[in-house]
């Protein structure tokens, strides 16, 4: 008989073209978070096709979806995580594209196999991990208590080396505006209350906190709204800033820091003003060792050569899944260590010959872990208990 192993990789192999192609499909018709019409269409007729019961409108996710598939034997219930949508103006240059073909490939791969060894698969569709209105829909998937039944979460993310979860920042998104009086700047200023100023206010003291946080701390952030014009005080000014910190409970304190700049700066220059969250706050990831060695030793059987350098600091929706469930976030390589996220180069790469070897490279990998936590119950015991410590520690 065809081992276990042997089964995975030759149905990847077998129907790597199909999956390229969706991959290209959904690198060509780039879309923000919560408008990836095509791409999750794309994925769920898909995984249909492969017999997958499909559930859509997640979580307020109108293109999220959960799709499942469970074997007659008990075992574990693996899921895998697929993102899909694009970045604004730059198109698919962080690789999501990459991220939710190679999920769904992994999940439909395991599938063929679950039937012998066992266990269920699910697949979750999840938009919006770059965040905007409404974003990072794994965090709505979590509070709603979607995620509480699977024993893992899988994925894997494009990057200029291979190499396994690393930490990340949680993050809130805040928006703040300011609502002033409106007046001719030279005729009846004495009648206005510039929001302009409590804007500028604003600015100056989160410049002024910046020298009083931790150096894993950041807040930055860009006026979207100063103002029309020169002669005319404004009425209205609007913002948006990040906060970032090692930990939630630090976020949390950081967040509500940076909120009371923006009461002050109402009060000094007697404007109202709104501060809030535009999107779920993001979490920081609970690293679980065994899970991520585990994702290193099938990455070096096929060949990738792991790297432990030190890969700075971002921040990811996934996080917020991993405070519930053993989760892993490596990365695999698509092109030089020069490489950078969040640009033309890399949206390049993202369907360069190296990015779809990355792809199929990548959902074999996670595809063989999978069968390997269905099939060796003490290891996936294991993880898990270390994964509670982990969040006992919270």
């Amino acid at each position: 008989m065809v081992s276990v192993r042997q089964q995975i990789l030759d149905y990847i192999d077998n129907h790597r073209l199909s999956y390229l192609d969706m991959s290209h499909q959904i690198h060509e018709r780039p879309e923000i978070g919560n408008e990836e019409i095509f791409a999750s269409r794309l994925l769920i007729d898909h995984l249909k096709e492969n017999g997958f019961k499909v559930k859509k409108d997640i979580a307020g996710h109108s293109t999220g979806f959960i799709a499942e598939y469970q074997s007659e034997k008990d075992g574990a219930t693996i899921s895998y995580l697929a993102e899909y949508d694009a970045l604004p103006g730059l198109g698919h240059a962080c690789g999501h594209n990459i991220i939710g073909t190679a999920s769904v490939l992994a999940g439909i791969a395991l599938k063929q196999v679950v039937d012998d060894i066992g266990g269920s698969v699910v697949v979750f569709g999840c938009p919006a991990e770059e965040g905007g209105e409404n974003g990072s829909a794994k965090a709505s998937y979590v509070k709603e208590g979607i995620i509480d039944d699977v024993d893992v979460a899988l994925m894997i993310h494009p990057g200029n080396e291979t190499y396994p979860t690393i930490p990340t920042l949680a993050v809130d998104v805040l928006d703040i505006k300011f609502f002033g009086k409106s007046a001719h700047a030279s005729e009846n200023a004495d009648e206005a209350r510039n929001a302009l100023d409590a804007m500028l206010s604003f600015f100056n003291g989160v410049a002024q906190l910046r020298q009083h946080i931790r150096k894993s701390e950041r807040v930055h952030g860009v006026i979207l709204d100063g103002g029309r014009a020169a002669n005319i005080i404004p009425d209205f000014t609007h913002a948006r800033f990040y906060t970032r910190a090692s930990t939630r409970k630090e976020l949390d304190i950081l967040t509500e820091r940076v909120h009371q700049i923006a009461k002050g700066a109402a009060i000094q220059t007697g404007c109202n003003y709104e501060f809030g969250p535009i999107q779920n706050g993001v979490n920081e990831f609970l690293r679980t060792p065994e899970l991520d060695a585990l994702f290193e030793r099938h990455a070096v059987e096929l060949g990738e050569e792991v790297s432990h350098d030190d890969f700075g600091f971002g921040s990811t929706d996934t996080g917020n899944v991993s405070h519930v469930v053993p989760t892993i976030h490596p990365h695999i390589k698509i092109g030089p260590r020069s490489l950078v996220g969040h640009t033309h180069r890399f949206r390049e790469a993202a369907v360069s010959p190296m990015g779809d070897k990355a792809l199929v490279k990548g959902a074999k990998i996670i595809a063989l872990m999978g069968a390997t936590l269905i099939q060796d119950e003490n290891l996936l015991k294991s993880i898990q208990s270390h994964h509670q410590i982990l969040r006992e520690k919270l």
